[in-house]
């Protein structure tokens, strides 16, 4: 099984026609996903890669039946986007647009769990894969497998480093969810956590947080009370000073929330194992998972 995504999803892409979307369509293509069309007001009625363009949302829904839309739309309108998809009922979206401005955001979290329509995943994330069935996002798709070790995470970059030590060890994934490193994700990582604790195929879950924020240690209260399955974390940022944003908007320290030691003192008290490098994971794991 998979979490959000499979091969029955039915993709669209919000700015198709654009340079990221067309480029990142054709690799999304070429893995298999089913992308049905894409969205880029002005140009309805052409076709891009094969695939239908649409003026809207609406019509693309409409028109094709799809599930989920992934966003490659600068930042001014990305927000803007993403309510256009939820006014369509549709009910994932991926956001990979980085630099949203922070009040956009809040706008678009609070409208999305008012109304209860729309899974948000990012802004600001590398996406979403489920190995072998569907890739919404700007993975490199050559290096995840199919198999039964579930994994989110804060950091793109951490993600493909940590998939590749995984997969040369022998440990496939079930699906690989970035949730994106600004500080109002539509997604966090207990909701993720959960849907991997209910998914039957997974069998164990790679935990990779960093610095900032304190969602990391909220999700290890519920790993705590409710995960039965094992957890291998990894948190990044070890070295980074107080006060100084690291990379993602919201990597930074405040005060004595969001360190890297609090996170990993959370994994510890949650009963997962910690890993210090990245290298050290596949080890982790199989550990974990009674070798």
């Amino acid at each position: 099984m998979s979490v959000l995504v499979d091969k029955n999803t039915k993709v669209i892409v919000c700015g198709i026609t654009g340079k990221e979307g067309g480029f990142h369509t054709e690799q999304m293509i070429n893995y298999g996903t089913n992308i049905v069309g894409g969205v880029t007001p002005g140009k309805g009625g052409q076709e891009f890669l094969g695939k239908p363009v649409f003026n809207t949302v609406q019509e693309a829904v409409e028109a094709t039946g799809a599930d989920a839309s992934i966003i490659f739309v600068p930042p001014p309108f990305a927000a803007d986007s993403v309510l256009e998809c939820e006014a369509a009922g549709m009910p994932f979206v991926t956001l990979i647009t980085e630099g949203i401005p922070i009040a956009d955001m809040t706008k678009v979290t609070n409208r999305l769990k008012a109304n209860g329509v729309t899974r948000l995943l990012g802004g600001n994330c590398a996406g979403i894969i489920t190995p072998g069935e569907c890739k919404m996002g700007i993975m490199p798709g050559h290096i995840f497998t199919p198999g039964n070790v579930g994994m989110v995470s804060r950091s793109g970059t951490l993600t493909y480093e940590i998939v590749w030590e995984m997969t040369r060890a022998g440990f496939g994934q079930t699906t690989c969810v970035g949730i994106g490193g600004d500080p109002l994700p539509g997604t966090r990582f207990i909701e993720v956590m959960e849907m991997f604790h209910n998914d039957p195929k997974t069998e164990a879950v790679v935990f990779v947080g960093e610095i900032g924020g304190s969602d990391e240690e909220m999700a290890c209260e519920w790993i705590k009370a409710n995960m039965k399955k094992p957890v291998v974390g990894f948190i990044s940022g070890r070295t980074a000073p107080p006060g100084k944003r690291m990379g993602h908007a919201g990597a930074i320290i405040s005060g004595k929330t969001g360190t890297p030691q609090s996170k990993v003192d959370a994994l510890l008290d949650c009963g997962a194992l910690v890993a210090d490098r990245t290298s050290d994971v596949p080890a982790l794991l199989k550990q974990a998972m009674g070798g």
